[in-house]
């Protein structure tokens, strides 16, 4: 009796299955699929003279005749895409959405947030360094580079932190960090002596850059290609902010020695009255100044293993201006009249402080380097 009842329930489910699985299927009008572009070559008739068949019954007929199944439209080639490729399963991309094969994958593409270190080397630092107060009464009064005088570098080696990411595969922004230094006042300078110049030496004066800027990179390899063989991606950039300039105290020194009798002589002048300076030292005090910065670069970029990628560039970075406190004191050792026509060193030094006579400058540097940036 029980084997009987499973036989009955199991012969209705074989029974009821084609129709379930039908139902599940829409139902087409011939004539409707091939307005369509549907192409269907035979189908199983229906009963009682309908003509309307199932999708199902579609795809056995394309199956059985080779056609395909869906519109008579020739399908589109998939593009190359850049970047991450897309998740299997994301529920943030289409249903029909194409898959890419690993070859189709762009591995010079940004993607992601990244940070970056670069070194680089100043091949050319133009700055130049001139006495504000060059005008003034008795300016040559206080030794310094009234005539204009090139800053001095020897090795310059810009240094840059950046944080940024990728907006899309060919734009990325990243703020960076950026710091100049080996540069200084020049060694020597060219004095004013009141009715000329003369040469003096310089010690001190380093000369420093901070800058904050924010930057905007483009690839253009869409208009240029790849190079090297589709390793080197090339691109430009381009930022602006703020400097913060700084020039450290320095000395400079005149020894020249200025006979103040003229042809008379020291015997001219009474007992200790002054007869010559010489040795005279001019202790100028440096300073800081905030300046707008900018800086233009070019360069190609290159992948590496883990997300790793590299960028070899040339900069150009105008950091604005540089500019003294105004400060300089000065010391010089006079020499006194004997009284007898001869003269000595005083025992003392004449001391002179002046104040608002700065000495100023601009600096630019072309720099070439290379950058490390890893993605996350």
């Amino acid at each position: 009796m029980k084997k009987f009842k499973f036989l009955a329930i199991l012969t209705g489910l074989v029974s009821v299955a084609p129709g379930v699985c039908d139902a599940a299927y829409p139902v087409y009008n011939p004539q409707q699929l091939a307005r369509q572009g549907y192409v269907i070559n035979s189908y199983p008739q229906q009963t009682g003279g309908t003509s309307n068949i199932t999708s199902r019954q579609i795809v056995m007929a394309s199956k059985a005749n080779g056609q395909p199944v869906g519109p008579n439209v020739a399908a589109t080639s998939p593009n190359r895409i850049t970047g991450a490729l897309p998740r299997v399963g994301s529920s943030a991309t289409n249903a029909g959405r194409q898959y890419y094969q690993s070859v189709d994958y762009d591995r010079l593409a940004d993607s992601g947030l990244y940070v970056g270190l670069s070194a680089g080397y100043s091949t050319m630092t133009k700055g130049q360094i001139t006495a504000d107060y060059i005008n003034e009464d008795n300016s040559y009064f206080a030794p310094g580079a009234f005539r204009v005088a090139d800053i001095n570098s020897d090795s310059v080696i810009p240094l840059q932190i950046s944080v940024g990411a990728a907006i899309n595969s060919d734009i990325r922004v990243d703020f960076s960090f950026l710091r100049y230094s080996g540069m200084s006042y020049p060694d020597k300078v060219q004095t004013s002596i009141g009715d000329g110049y003369t040469d003096a030496t310089v010690s001190g004066g380093a000369i420093t850059s901070n800058s904050t800027m924010l930057n905007v990179y483009y690839n253009i390899d869409s208009f240029t290609g790849y190079v090297a063989g589709g390793s080197l991606r090339p691109y430009i950039g381009a930022g602006v902010g703020i400097s913060f300039n700084t020039i450290a105290d320095y000395v400079v020194f005149d020894d020249t020695f200025y006979d103040e009798t003229g042809d008379l002589g020291p015997g001219s002048v009474q007992a200790g009255g002054l007869t010559a300076i010489s040795d005279i030292y001019a202790y100028h005090n440096g300073g800081t100044m905030e300046q707008m910065a900018f800086q233009l670069e070019g360069g190609v970029t290159t992948a590496m293993n883990d997300g790793l990628k590299l960028d070899f560039f040339i900069r150009y970075a105008n950091l604005g201006k540089i500019k003294t406190s105004g400060s300089i004191v000065v010391s010089q050792t006079e020499w006194l009249s004997d009284g007898m026509g001869d003269e000595y060193e005083a025992p003392y030094d004449s001391v002179f402080h002046y104040t608002n006579w700065t000495e100023s400058g601009r600096l630019s540097s072309l720099d070439v380097g290379v950058r490390l940036r890893l993605e996350f």
